[in-house]
């Protein structure tokens, strides 16, 4: 199963005696982890005698191991080689729990829900601030298996959004997401799309659940910029918005920066490094930037608040970003179990890594339940005041 989202597990559960059948699952998911890295790490020296030197010191072991928990921590051996995040192998029961068939983003019938002081909160909607129940030991299981992992808020949120499409009554009286317009690119599943333009006050604000659909995405800033020629501030909201097309973060930032020869960062693959080169345009925008972001911002949404937040061109508002800023897959292993993946590298323009790390807030606010309940948005409310000052 493939996604842009980036997983995490930590789990190591000893099990009971494998029979031969599973002891060649595990084999196999061996070979098939291996031979992944080796063809598709963006370093190529991994295909060389070093990495089948981990080859034939691990497959022993592996041979060897006589628990599911025993064969997961022979391929986390393996993959602390690479001394990267996110790879990394996934318990099949958490599996089963972060990497439903849904689409990412949601579909608008879906409850707009983060996990807040372990319960899961309707954060949107006339439902804002209200806890769902029935959901303590799902949110137990991946909480722990994500516990360290800068990928906690969103796979929570993951887990959560499955359990609520396999059981709608659990999602009875709340509403949905806004709804959206459905879009495709490439390979992947149906995206619903939605834009959001208005003023508040004397400032502007977008906001936005996925970088796709350029031609609408850019005539909504267009207008929005035209119409705020004089603002004091702008506010691009991307929280919840779990990325989409990279360069579409290049073209976003060109109505911040007027500068030639800028860039957000530098994306490394296999082939030649990609630069993410700012493209000025106009209508250019001159007053403050506020970007709000939360643990679901992801992927290019990080690529765009990093670097402006490096550029010293906007303050980000908000938590901490998912980490997840690589294009990656997610695939299941012959013994049942899943293995993610990247396929690039992302440095940041000031040498930051973004990937497992995320980016962190100028202004560190986290969503308040009680405040939504009073149609409060804390978040947004201290960039305005910020943008004010």
């Amino acid at each position: 199963m493939r996604h842009f989202l980036l997983v995490l597990a930590t789990a190591s559960l000893f099990g009971a005696t494998l029979t031969p059948k599973q002891r060649q699952k595990n084999i196999d998911s061996f070979e098939f982890v291996w031979s992944t890295i080796r063809d598709k790490h963006w370093d190529t020296s991994l295909d060389g005698p070093q990495w089948q030197a981990v080859h034939d010191e691990l497959l022993p072991q592996m041979r060897k191991a006589g628990s599911i928990g025993e064969a997961r921590e022979v391929l986390r051996r393996m993959i602390a080689r690479l001394h990267l995040t996110h790879y990394n192998i996934i318990p099949g029961d958490v599996y089963s729990d972060v990497a439903s068939d849904v689409p990412e983003p949601a579909k608008p019938a879906e409850v707009d829900v983060r996990v807040i002081g372990g319960k899961p909160v309707a954060v949107s909607g006339k439902n804002a601030g209200k806890q769902i129940e029935g959901m303590d030991d799902l949110v137990a299981r991946v909480d722990e298996q994500y516990k360290d992992s800068s990928l906690r808020d969103m796979m929570l949120a993951r887990a959560v959004k499955a359990k609520l499409a396999s059981e709608p009554a659990k999602a009875e009286g709340f509403e949905g997401h806004r709804q959206g317009e459905p879009v495709k690119f490439g390979l992947l599943p149906t995206q619903y799309f939605w834009i959001e333009s208005k003023r508040i006050g004397d400032a502007g604000y977008i906001a936005f659940n996925v970088f796709l659909n350029p031609p609408k995405l850019f005539a909504a800033f267009d207008q929005a910029l035209a119409g705020c020629a004089k603002c004091p501030g702008f506010v691009i909201d991307i929280r919840g918005n779990s990325g989409g097309i990279g360069g579409m973060a290049m073209g976003v930032a060109g109505y911040f920066v007027d500068e030639q020869n800028k860039q957000l960062g530098t994306m490394y693959t296999r082939g030649v490094p990609l630069k993410f080169a700012i493209n000025p345009r106009a209508p250019h925008f001159t007053g403050k930037l506020a970007i709000l972001v939360d643990g679901l911002s992801a992927s290019t949404s990080e690529i765009l608040a990093g670097g402006l937040q490096d550029l010293h061109r906007a303050r980000i508002f908000g938590t901490r970003t998912a980490g997840a800023a690589l294009p990656s897959v997610i695939e299941k292993l012959p013994n049942g179990d899943g293995f993610q993946y990247a396929i690039a590298n992302y440095i940041s323009q000031s040498g930051k890594t973004l990937e497992g790390n995320g980016v962190t807030p100028d202004v560190e606010i986290s969503p308040n339940p009680e405040a939504l309940r009073d149609g409060h948005d804390l978040v947004l409310e201290a960039a305005l005041k910020w943008i004010q000052q």
